[in-house]
């Protein structure tokens, strides 16, 4: 008789102890470190603007330096939230600077030929381009990183050269810079209630990113994809498609980044994006993503991305020679891999398995 009350209770508490797991799991354990990183990003962010606004506050306060930072940090931001995509899964894209390069050249060179039209028929058709050749590549990577499974650096090694090398082909090597007025004068510099238009588009493009990642099953595959992809196949997860759609999501993004770029530049930047690579994981990782790939935060990218870009910004107003702005930029990466790394050791250390594959395969058991 005691033993069956004994079953009884057992079972009764069962799913307390399965509510319970998640709490005290190493994915959710790791997840609350990389808020409270973010959180400690942001604070980094603001003693970094009270320096600067102790050594030169007339010009580094003045709102036009902030809307420029912001500017700035846009095109970037955009780029970055692809890539936290791509390092939540484990990956790395080294392509995305020559991508945005080359959908910006298409797009120009085929607003170009449908001649002197400035109005929203030719720009529609010069966006729908730019997406399209970054969603191209994209499917490119994705296709040889989850089918072919050439490693991810080495794929996108190659397709940086192969678009950045295309781009100079077909330009000569020479910018273009046929755009029509109406997107210069929108997206390109165009204000709401004194707010960049540019900063606006990107703001959208992170909520999206914050939503995908955080609230859609799409956000917890890629999570799950880069915290076991074995694992995943066992749920029922079609990793290679899960991989294609996470690689072709950031190449969309990286088009969206050519165009915007080519408005406000009004050029196509053929040779300005060599260092964008660095800028755009060094915001990723320094805000949080790990590079080991299962944790990321799209809050956290961009905030580490305004790290660097107020970093370069204030040196600028003070004089301080260029070169040391990627000394500064490299050491940040340095230590934010340091720290994941023993955030990572720290969250693993006595605690059970992460309880992240029990909600995928609830959540098709639910589709099922």
């Amino acid at each position: 008789m005691s033993n069956a009350t004994h079953t009884k209770d057992d079972v009764a508490a069962a799913p307390e102890t399965e509510d319970a797991a998640p709490r005290t799991s190493v994915g959710e354990h790791l997840r609350r470190r990389v808020q409270a990183q973010a959180l400690q990003i942001v604070l980094v962010w603001l003693v970094i603007c009270a320096i600067f606004s102790t050594l030169a506050p007339t010009a580094f306060l003045d709102v036009t330096n902030f809307r420029n930072i912001a500017v700035s940090v846009a095109i970037l931001a955009v780029l970055g939230v692809g890539t936290t995509f791509i390092i939540v899964t484990g990956g790395i894209d080294l392509s995305m600077g020559s991508i945005l390069v080359f959908s910006g050249v298409v797009s120009s060179l085929t607003m170009e030929r449908l001649g002197d039209g400035q109005g929203w028929g030719v720009a529609l058709v010069g966006i729908l381009v730019a997406l399209g050749c970054g969603l191209a590549w994209g499917l490119v990577n994705g296709f040889f990183v989850a089918k072919a499974k050439v490693p991810p650096m080495i794929v996108t090694l190659g397709t940086f050269g192969a678009a950045l090398g295309l781009a100079q082909v077909f330009t000569g090597g020479i910018d273009r810079r046929a755009v029509p007025d109406v997107l210069v004068n929108t997206v390109g510099f165009g204000q709401v209630a004194g707010v960049p238009i540019l900063v606006l588009v990107a703001a959208l493009v992170v909520v999206l990113g914050i939503v995908l990642l955080r609230r859609t099953k799409f956000g917890l595959h890629t999570s799950a994809v880069g915290s076991n992809p074995e694992a995943c196949r066992r749920v029922g997860i079609n990793v290679d498609r899960q991989l294609i759609r996470v690689y072709a999501f950031a190449g969309l993004l990286a088009g969206l980044a050519g165009i915007l770029n080519l408005t406000f530049f009004r050029s196509t930047t053929i040779a300005g994006h060599s260092l964008t690579n660095l800028d755009v994981i060094a915001g990723v990782v320094i805000g949080g993503t790990s590079l080991f790939g299962g944790i990321g935060t799209v809050f956290g990218t961009v905030v580490g991305l305004l790290i660097p870009a107020t970093l370069r910004n204030g040196f600028v107003i003070l004089g301080v020679a260029p070169y040391w702005q990627q000394v500064v930029v490299g050491a940040f990466l340095v230590g934010a891999v340091y720290f994941d790394q023993v955030r990572r050791a720290s969250a693993t250390r006595g605690r059970p398995r992460s309880s992240l594959f029990s909600r995928i395969f609830t959540h098709h058991r639910k589709d099922s």
